[in-house]
Parts: structure tokens; sequence; C-alpha cells
């Protein structure tokens, strides 16, 4: 037998849901048997184990997958409640960093998560244990859990996953580790600190702390990590490795090491006399980012399932798509190319048209190259329709979370639909006349969203597109 792509696999069995679903009304078993009869004969009766739609629920709710609840750990604030109404205040998390000494650097500002007391979720002992991504992980996992109504026990834990985008591991605790080991010796080093640090132990933690058995995994794709944790979570439920998945992304870069690196790299902010007008996405007079922290978990589910418990339903995943610009490992593609391809590929497998996306929400780092290329992306993706479509940067305000920030800006977009209302893009003082679209500035705007896109860009040119919609009906 030829060998047929998985996309011709998922293609033909999807024909055949679509043409059991057409038959519901009629004698289904015998249409059934037809087509099972004309797949034996193109030779591809292996390629379909999906199981034939129950009375109770079909094919397609198995496979459709929804978010039941969100937990954030941001700068702008901890929990769904302030974040959200800080960020739609045009509140900005942009402080200069007072907690240790960078007065030699060039950017002496970054984005640190308020008053975070890891006790709050997690014993004393464990938290001295385990780094402060890993902290912020399991705040926001354990958030999410309590927000989507869903208790974790014997009946079901090894049916619940956790996958959690991490991409610079632990900074601060490297940084600790070198100065043991140069001022204090080879004996005195930290001795959690290897398994503090390696990058899958936020996803880990997340499992021991809330007794997750499920499927376990990470993503290091830097700043489009926790995009396509998300993304990627949802194929883990689509092909039944798992019924619920906690996914997302955290990181904790803000030290000295991390902001020398950056800072040495020529790709910070300098306004460090004006911390909270620092980050200007889309404005002729951005000079970086700055370095952020925090996370952003996710709970999804199957529809099918979500409404088996009575779940709240903030939102489907209807679109995902990846692409890799194969061009720079810290420069965008100049035209915006692999991005453009993602939005474009992830409107396909959502099935919708440019004009049907109601939002987007930039990935827009307030760097030259950045923003001017998402900004090219988005008009190659849309067409005329990139002049209609509301577009805003929560990083005006958050700063950039880099793994964590594509779930912490997917919830973002979620409560954006879910309240009718689009988070502004601040400091845009001075429009780039080459940005030249709709960025909402200044201040939110009431808007109507049934359908809305989260775009998420990484060092080495990873590329990551979430599109979800408005909640199906409750039936």
């Amino acid at each position: 037998m030829r060998p047929i792509s998985r996309d011709t696999q998922q293609r033909r069995a999807l024909l055949r849901r679509r043409l059991l679903d057409l038959a519901a009304t009629h004698d289904a078993t015998t249409i059934e048997q037809q087509i099972d009869a004309l797949i034996e004969d193109i030779g591809l009766a292996d390629l379909d184990p999906l199981p034939m739609r129950s009375p109770q629920e079909s094919w397609d709710e198995d496979q459709r997958i929804v978010v039941t609840g969100m937990g954030v750990v941001t700068p702008l604030g901890i929990g769904l409640d302030p974040f959200w109404q800080n960020l739609t205040a045009g509140k900005s998390g942009i402080h200069r960093v007072e907690s240790f000494n960078i007065s030699t650097l060039a950017s002496q500002i970054a984005g640190e998560v308020p008053g975070f007391d890891p006790k709050s979720y997690m014993d004393a002992k464990d938290a001295r244990r385990i780094s402060r991504a890993s902290q912020f992980a399991v705040a926001a996992a354990r958030m999410a859990l309590e927000d989507a109504d869903l208790t974790v026990d014997a009946s079901n834990s090894h049916q619940i996953g956790a996958l959690i985008g991490n991409g610079s591991s632990s900074p601060p605790d490297t940084e600790a580790a070198a100065y043991t080991l140069i001022e204090r010796g080879l004996n005195k080093v930290n001795p959690f600190y290897i398994t503090g640090s390696l990058p899958n132990m936020p996803s880990c933690q997340v499992s021991i702390q809330l007794g997750l058995r499920g499927y376990n995994t990470s993503i290091a794709t830097a700043c489009a990590a926790s995009a396509q944790a998300i993304g990627e979570a949802a194929e883990i439920i689509r092909r039944g490795d798992a019924t619920v998945m906690l996914a997302g992304g955290s990181e904790a870069p803000v030290c000295k090491f991390t902001l020398a690196c950056f800072s040495a790299a020529r790709a910070l902010s300098t306004r460090n006399d004006d911390p909270e007008h620092a980050s200007r996405p889309f404005d002729a007079q951005r000079d970086g980012f700055i370095v952020s922290e925090g996370a952003g978990v996710l709970v999804l589910e199957s529809l099918a399932h979500a409404r088996r418990r009575g779940a709240r339903i903030y939102a489907e995943l209807i679109g995902y798509a990846s692409t890799s610009d194969a061009f720079h490992v810290t420069a965008p593609h100049p035209d915006g190319d692999g991005a453009a391809r993602a939005m474009i590929r992830a409107m396909q497998k959502a099935e919708i048209t440019p004009q049907q996306v109601d939002y987007i929400n930039a990935h827009a780092t307030s760097t030259a190259a950045g923003d001017l290329a998402e900004t090219l992306a988005i008009k190659q993706a849309f067409g005329e329709y990139a002049y209609s479509v509301p577009i805003s940067a929560s990083k005006s305000m958050l700063g950039h979370l880099t793994s964590a920030a594509g779930a912490v800006e997917a919830s973002a977009a979620i409560l954006a639909m879910r309240h009718s209302l689009i988070p502004p893009t601040t400091n845009l003082f001075d429009p780039d006349p080459r940005c030249d679209l709709d960025y909402v500035p200044h201040t939110a705007r009431r808007a109507s969203l049934q359908v809305v896109m989260s775009n998420s860009f990484g060092f080495g040119g990873v590329n990551a597109v979430l599109i979800f919609q408005q909640p199906p009906p409750t039936i």
C-alpha cells in the first residue's frame, strides 16, 4: 500500500465523520457499512480508529477542545480579576528594579510580580526547594483548577496531565549557584539546584503539587513556548492520551544575569527614568522589550467532557498552527513570512476567513524589527481586512513574560471576548508610519467579539498562533 500522509489521514477521517453526521437522521448503520466498504476498497480501513458517535455525544464533541479554567501570575496582579482590571485600565506593571543593584547596566527596569507568597500555594518546605518559575507555575495551575471547579482525586488523576512551557529554566538560581561556587567553593553549592533548574521542572512540579498522574511534558521554544503548549495539549486530548490538560508557561528571568545578557545584546529598553512608558509597541520611538516574570495556565478538556461535568466554558480552541522562519536566531523574518503562514494555517484549521477574526492579541514586544515584521505578517495573512481588525499589545503594560507570555496573552484574549472589551495598546505616543493598523491606542474599546487570535513568536524563528471562539451554546 502506498504511504499516506498524516494530514491526508486526518482529512479522510474527518470526511467520514461528517458523512456520518449528515446521515444521523437516516439509517446511519447502513450508511456506515457502505462507507466502510468504500474505505476497504481503497485500502484505508486501518486509518480510522475513531468511534461511531453515540446519541449522547458525537465524535465532534470529543475532538472539540474548550477552555474551562484560567490562572495567571503577572506583574499586573495575581489572579484573573486584578490582572484583567489593571490590563483594561491601561496600568503598567513595569518598574525600576530595586531588589538588587544593576546600576551599571544599560537597562535597569523589569516587570516583577508584586506580593507573591509561594507558601499560599504549596508547603513552605517545598517552596524553599523549587525555583521561582516552578512556584509561579504551581500557583497559576492551582488557580486554574479552582477556576475550572475541577477536583483531582483517585478517580481522575491518571487522566489529567500537564504541559508547561519554560525557556530559560531558572536564571536566578544559576546566578546564585555561580556566586556560591566562586565565593564559597565546590562543596557549598545548593543540592537542589539541578532538580530546580531543569526546564521540565515547572511542569513536573505542577503534577507533583496537584497530584496529576497523567501525561506530563514540557516545551522550551522561548517566547512561543506557552502558546505551543496550549496547542499541543489540545492534540494530546484529541488523540486520547489525556482527558484534561493543564497547559501554559512559566518564567522567572529577573536577575542580574538575565538583564546583563539582554543588555549586552542591546535588546532591552533603556528608558530607566520612565519605566511605565518604556514598553512602546508599534511606536516610532520603541527601543526594546522589558524583561518580566510570571505564569499563565489554562485548563483544557473536550467539549463532551466539559458538558458531562457541567463545567463553565470560557472559549473553544478552534485553531492552532506553528511554523518556523528558518531565518535568524533572534531577528524575525523581515517580511513576516513565518508569522503570516502561522496565522493563515491557524485560520484554515479553524475553517474561518480573516473577516471572521474580531480581535488580534499581538506578540508585539516593542522591538524595532519585531513589531514591523508582525504588522507586515498581519497584512499578508489578512489582506485589506488587516486595516479593519482591532489589534492590541498586552506587553505595553506587562513587559515580556517570555515563555509565559503566550498563555497570559491567550487568557487576555479570552477575557476580552468574554467581557466584550479589547485591552488597549498603551504608550503609543508617536505611531510608526510603517505600523499603520488599528492598535487600539491608549484606552480599552467596547466590541462584540466572537473569534479572537493570539500571536506568539519566539527566538529561533518559532511562530505559534491560537484562535479561540465563543463557547458553544449549553445543551
